[in-house]
């Protein structure tokens, strides 16, 4: 055979498969780096997969039925008039938050009641024990009860709880209902009630927040967006808002979009990191087969032909990783909608989505091989030369291929997370990201080797000596575990940073003398009297807080309409669309302080202007400026104001805060309820007080701030806890190269530790110098991972929470430490085989 022969792949193969039976096993540990990330990327894709067909599926169940038209005020007699002109079937539904009393065990929780009127749900059902009980409550005094509720309290069926001034016996638990998830009734339990008692309870009153709803029902055949379309502009223009089911499905299929997007970046970061590995690996298997390439070349194989061989290695057991992969990747997405189960509003079953077996499959082959061609390109520069040239330290070259691979890397990169991420600038935001995050911690790895060799210890120990200049030595494993370990060590930091980050945000203390108790619907009559029950109750009360609910018209003339036609105005429509509730006082609480401007306490009357306060991000995300004029309506009443400054609010203060302030002798006379914070100094006294205001006053809604905590933290535990368990395919990503790396510096150190043997050293002296090698690079590993954490976490927290950023040092010296533990154990195992054996046997081994 001479250079010039034409490809045959025959014998490639036979090739590629003969000179792979001694380095099968070593071949199968390079490419188990990508094992996890394939893993981690089926799971997600499955999922997704499910996610998509199951809201297509269960879409109609989601909203209930085919039209819902709902607002936050009474329907006016023309809407009215609407509602009863569409379609065969219609139910009603006013939604509210009040406490609700249990009687026998004395408890009270504010929950979200639902008073409903007519067949709703038309899709699905109310999923009730017992069955019969979703139908039968309608018609009586009766309520369904969420079973959240039902187990905080004790409760039974037929038992009775007071809803406002009005008493109802529980029907049934309720299970399910369209739209609702485990994770929504926790936050807020949901008790439905027929609509037709409502009045009679005393919780509709003037300026009471209730939101009002309408179901319609098609029997015939409808062209539902062609109606829609129809309706929108009125529907709009009386400030409704509606829903069908298309636009539910694609409001739900987005929303798990964002999630299934998120986690398939976990998993491609698992993806990357393992690939790390792979280049390694290959890189120091090329360097292996130097003189094995160079004999061929010698009996006439081209450098084609021997880049082929190997690359068709590479190929072959990349896709046996893959497989491996997408079956491990299988089994966890059984159990992933077992973990999200409580986060979403449908139902999925668990099943084998075969397009997202062969997505990884095919991705994990192409990562393989683009990761792997960057050593494998050198291959075509040996020349037979090499026999007689055999050094320790071969060069592998790098021209202009090399780079091109490099290119693609980066492109490959670039397009999958573009197609993730569905944006091209967040894209090349998180491939610089990448980058940025690799160039770190190569160049940490690389000072490291430089301060080594420079600053060199020369009259330390022999054993400190050779451990130290293992780090730096021909075949030296530093930047490699340095990158895996570091970045695997930075993306489980950073998760565990974020939710305290979460935790901290929330987080209203409970110490020192901060209110945790929050009661509002409190009307001007009751005032005084709810004032006086909680002075009676031993608590704390300074005053209460009026509140108005008002919209806005306009912004400088600019109103909703006209930022609808006129796409350059740099205006958020919500500013429009949202309801403002909004105080008015003359001077400034604790929380807030005064940014620019000049603050406006009091209105004198007469043709004075009226200057009112904003929210300072509210005022920079709108552009509005001091000066600028705003007109707001208030229950159809137009008020015209200037802003005349602008407040830095602490949101997470246990205050009152408000977007909007006005100044005193303006909403004096407005339509408005109140609010009243305090502290109570036991759950004992707070359940005694809830019971009591209740009874008293059974309109007012308490909000206990210790139940809403553990509420929160229990949710942020669920979310943290699906997060950190794809994140950890990170981190045993980075364990597994780790093994992977060390397991190969087994068969580069082998020769220098029988070198050792043969000189004397002993067993413990090969041991202590294995130990400080790998102590070193566990250490600079996991200090570069945490560092890195540390400075992405403290800008997240700065400009993405806009909060503060305090990290506790204890998890961060766990997670150092067990780093550092875990990287010396795998060395100083992986050394067993070479104290245990005699020189001269594994010299006869290796040769």
């Amino acid at each position: 055979m001479t250079p010039s022969s034409k490809i045959k792949w025959s014998w490639l193969l036979k090739m590629a498969w003969r000179d792979s039976r001694r380095n099968r096993s070593r071949l199968l540990l390079f490419i188990s780096s990508i094992i996890l990330g394939i893993a981690a990327l089926v799971s997600v894709y499955a999922l997704s997969n499910s996610l998509r067909e199951e809201v297509d599926k269960q879409a109609a169940e989601l909203i209930g039925a085919d039209l819902e038209i709902s607002g936050n005020r009474p329907f006016s007699p023309v809407m009215k008039q609407l509602m009863d002109s569409l379609g065969d079937r219609r139910s009603e539904q006013r939604s509210f938050s009040s406490m609700v009393y249990f009687v026998k065990t004395g408890g009270t929780r504010l929950v979200q009641v639902k008073a409903l009127g007519g067949e709703f749900p038309y899709y699905g059902k109310l999923e009730t024990k017992p069955a019969e009980a979703g139908m039968r409550f309608r018609d009586n005094q009766q309520a369904l009860v969420d079973k959240t509720l039902m187990m905080q309290f004790n409760a039974q069926v037929g038992d009775t709880i007071k809803i406002g001034s009005l008493y109802f016996a529980i029907a049934g638990i309720l299970e399910g209902a369209p739209g609702q998830t485990g994770l929504s009734s926790s936050v807020a339990p949901v008790i439905y009630m027929p609509l037709k008692y409502l009045s009679e309870t005393s919780l509709e009153q003037k300026g009471s927040r209730i939101n009002y709803t309408y179901y319609v029902k098609y029997d015939k055949p409808v062209d539902i967006k062609k109606l829609s379309e129809k309706l929108e502009p009125r529907l709009e223009k009386a400030e409704l808002d509606l829903d069908t089911v298309e636009s539910q499905k694609e409001q739900t299929a987005r929303s798990f979009t964002d999630v299934t997007r998120f986690l398939s970046l976990v998993g491609f970061i698992a993806l990357l990191l393992g690939c790390i590995g792979v280049a390694s690996a290959i890189n120091i298997y090329v360097r292996e087969k130097i003189s094995t390439i160079a004999i061929l070349r010698c009996l006439g194989a081209s450098s084609t032909q021997a880049f082929l061989i190997y690359l068709i290695q590479i190929i072959f057991i990349g896709f046996i990783g893959s497989v491996i992969g997408a079956i491990l990747g299988t089994f966890i997405q059984q159990l992933l909608p077992l973990l999200l189960k409580d986060l979403l509003p449908i139902k999925i079953e668990p099943s084998i989505s075969w397009m997202a077996i062969g997505q990884g499959i095919l991705l994990g082959v192409i990562i393989s091989i683009l990761f792997a061609l960057v050593p494998l390109i050198s291959i075509r520069k040996i020349s037979p030369l090499n026999t007689l040239r055999m050094t320790h330290q071969p060069v592998l070259y790098k021209d202009f291929f090399t780079w091109l691979v490099y290119v693609l890397i980066l492109a490959f990169i670039y397009i999958f997370t573009s197609l993730q991420l569905g944006s091209w600038t967040n894209s090349i935001a998180f491939t610089i990201g990448v980058i940025l995050s690799f160039l770190i911690l190569s160049g940490l790895a690389q000072l490291l080797m430089w301060l080594v060799r420079k600053f060199f210890p020369s009259s330390w120990s022999y054993v400190w000596r050779q451990g130290l200049a293992n780090l730096y030595r021909p075949n030296n494993q530093t930047a490699t575990l340095i990158l895996s370990i570091g970045l695997g060590t930075a993306l489980i930091c950073t998760v565990l940073f974020i939710q305290t980050i979460l935790l901290n945000r929330v987080s209203l203390s409970a110490s020192g003398n901060q209110p945790n108790m929050v009661m509002f619907d409190i009307q001007t009559s009751q005032r005084d009297a709810v004032m006086a029950l909680a002075r009676r109750e031993g608590l704390k009360v300074d005053g209460t807080v009026p509140i108005v609910n008002m919209r806005l018209e306009s912004v400088n003339k600019i109103t909703a309409e006209s930022l609808k036609k006129d796409s350059s105005i740099d205006m958020q429509r919500w500013i429009f669309s949202r309801e403002y509730r909004v105080t008015f006082r003359d001077t400034l609480i604790s929380s807030e302080k005064i940014k620019s401007g000049k603050w406006t306490g009091k209105y004198t009357g007469g043709n004075e202007p009226i200057y009112v306060s904003l929210e300072e991000r509210i005022a920079t995300r709108n552009h509005i400026k001091i000066g600028d004029t705003m007109v707001f309506n208030v229950q159809g009443s137009m008020i015209p104001t200037i802003v005349g400054s602008f407040r830095e609010v602490d949101w997470n203060r246990v205050q009152t805060n408000f977007l909007v302030v006005f100044p005193t002798g303006v909403l004096e006379d407005a339509p408005q309820f109140h609010v009243i914070m305090t502290r109570v100094p036991s759950v004992e006294v707070s359940a005694r007080f809830q019971q009591a205001a209740v009874k008293e006053f059974p309109n007012v809604s308490i909000i206990d701030l210790g139940l809403v905590l553990r509420v929160v933290d229990d949710i942020l535990n669920k979310i943290g806890f699906v997060i950190r368990f794809m994140a950890a395919f990170c981190m045993i990503t980075g364990l597994v190269v780790l093994i992977a790396s060390v397991l190969i510096s087994k068969y580069q150190r082998m020769r220098e530790s029988v070198l050792l043997r043969t000189m004397g050293a002993s067993r413990r002296q090969i041991y202590a110098i294995t130990a400080l090698e790998y102590f070193f690079l566990g250490a600079l590993a996991a200090f570069a991972g945490i560092l890195l954490s540390l400075l992405g976490s403290w800008a997240l927290a700065h400009y993405v929470f806009e909060t503060s950023f305090t990290p506790h040092i204890i998890p961060i010296l766990i997670i150092f430490f067990s780093v550092c533990a875990l990287t010396v154990l795998i060395g100083l195992s992986n050394s067993r085989f070479i104290v245990s054996k005699p020189p001269l046997e594994i010299l006869r081994e290796e040769s």
